[in-house]
């Protein structure tokens, strides 16, 4: 697993500057995000693109919390994120998906390139169980046509994730 991982232009992403100040096993995978690079299929394309299953490429969606804040949720790119699960497991009565606009001001990343690590700002992080269930994961590196492979227990451990089911049935 490479450790010096910057990115193309030659420095490295905040997500990428967060594995590297904490020393963690990565490897940091490009592919090519397309003229559509923010399309709702960004994330099983970037699996096709880099090999990978679908299953183990996640993607991170902002969600508004009640008293103004915002969390990360990482579920699978096939998946869809069921809103109760993960209010339940954030502690709320319930959560919202968040305005792009207030997203990319909040965590420093365009929509397609939005990572849970190396935010702008620190959000709780919600990561889906099936995570866990299947050795390396895939999430973005906090740019377009960047992905991130590591541990999902790095993940969880950097980001003090809570782990909980939150993809819809």
């Amino acid at each position: 697993m490479a450790r010096r991982s910057p990115a193309p232009s030659g420095a490295p992403t905040p997500a990428v500057q967060v594995l590297l100040d904490a020393g963690v096993a990565h490897r940091v995978l490009s592919f090519d995000a397309g003229a559509d690079a923010a399309g709702p299929g960004l994330g099983v394309q970037a699996a096709e693109a880099l090999g990978v299953p679908p299953e183990r490429t996640f993607k991170t969606l902002m969600v508004a919390l009640p008293d103004g804040d915002l969390a990360a949720c990482c579920i699978p790119v096939s998946g869809r994120l069921d809103l109760r699960a993960a209010a339940a497991a954030l502690g709320v009565k319930r959560v919202a998906l968040a305005e792009l606009a207030v997203a990319e001001r909040r965590t420093g990343y365009v929509r397609g390139g939005i990572s849970p690590l190396g935010q702008r700002r620190r959000h709780r992080v919600v990561v889906d169980a099936s995570a866990l269930a299947g050795g390396r994961m895939y999430v973005s590196a906090g740019q377009r046509g960047l992905d991130l492979e590591l541990d999902p227990e790095d993940l969880v451990r950097l980001t003090q994730a809570v782990v909980a089911d939150v993809v819809a049935a």
